[in-house]
């Protein structure tokens, strides 16, 4: 399995620290986003891993050398030329072939900690599905499952909007793993800019991607200047 740590957002809810330096090197107690992904991965035994880049970019080629990326083999996607979105960035990753063809991808954001046991979910994988791991924490916007957990449609809720159709609301935790069937159903993705919610909701009748719900779950989105803090607290108590 390899791992696909999405670093490449331009972390505007950030400033003014990413004024200065990538969201992905935002320190958090002691350590960059960057390394608690990394670690975290290594951790599960997934020490082959993808990271794209775009917002000070070189700044992040350096720490991952500078630190031998951290016990694993690092991989770096550039995409400073143009910034791609998760679902495009997955799909430029593909298309350079970068021996990932036949293996399954964990894909997590760079800027979501959370206590989740990913040597767990890595087993629940050996399931035939492609999995998502969601919530039922509080927010606007859902992806909705049927009564067999598979993925059939996203809603907001504040907005009244749907797409697929309705179904049990759950929270995106932005990480996922995906099989190689689904990965290579990308290509129906004419655009190069895209999020992976927007190609989940193309593809989710040609291939099972299913709601999981890891135990005691417990998260923070450090997406935003102000819960800096809180993530300061979450991140040591992990």
């Amino acid at each position: 399995m390899v791992g696909m740590i999405f670093a490449a957002g331009l972390g505007t809810r950030l400033k003014p620290l990413t004024d200065t330096m990538p969201k992905a090197l935002v320190p958090l107690a002691g350590k960059p986003l960057l390394q608690w992904q990394v670690e975290k991965l290594r951790d599960a035994g997934i020490t082959d891993i993808i990271v794209n880049v775009h917002h000070f970019p070189d700044m992040i080629i350096d720490t991952v050398r500078a630190n031998n990326g951290w016990g694993c083999n690092i991989t770096i996607s550039d995409e400073r030329d143009q910034l791609l979105d998760t679902g495009g960035g997955l799909k430029k990753i593909l298309n350079e072939k970068l021996k990932i063809k036949n293996e399954p991808i964990l894909a997590c954001n760079v800027d979501i900690l959370s206590n989740i046991d990913i040597r767990e979910m890595v087993d629940r994988y050996a399931s035939p599905t492609s999995l998502l791991v969601v919530s039922d924490r509080q927010t606007q916007r859902y992806l909705c499952f049927d009564e067999t957990d598979r993925l059939c449609g996203w809603t907001n809720i504040k907005t009244g909007e749907l797409k697929g159709r309705d179904g049990r609301h759950l929270a995106f935790s932005g990480m996922q793993i995906l099989r190689p069937e689904v990965l290579a159903l990308l290509p129906q993705m004419n655009q190069e800019k895209f999020s992976l919610i927007d190609f989940y909701l193309q593809v989710m009748h040609q291939a099972p991607l299913k709601a999981y719900i890891p135990q005691d779950y417990r998260m923070v989105d450090v997406g935003k200047i102000d819960q800096i803090e809180e993530a300061e607290a979450f991140a040591e108590s992990l």
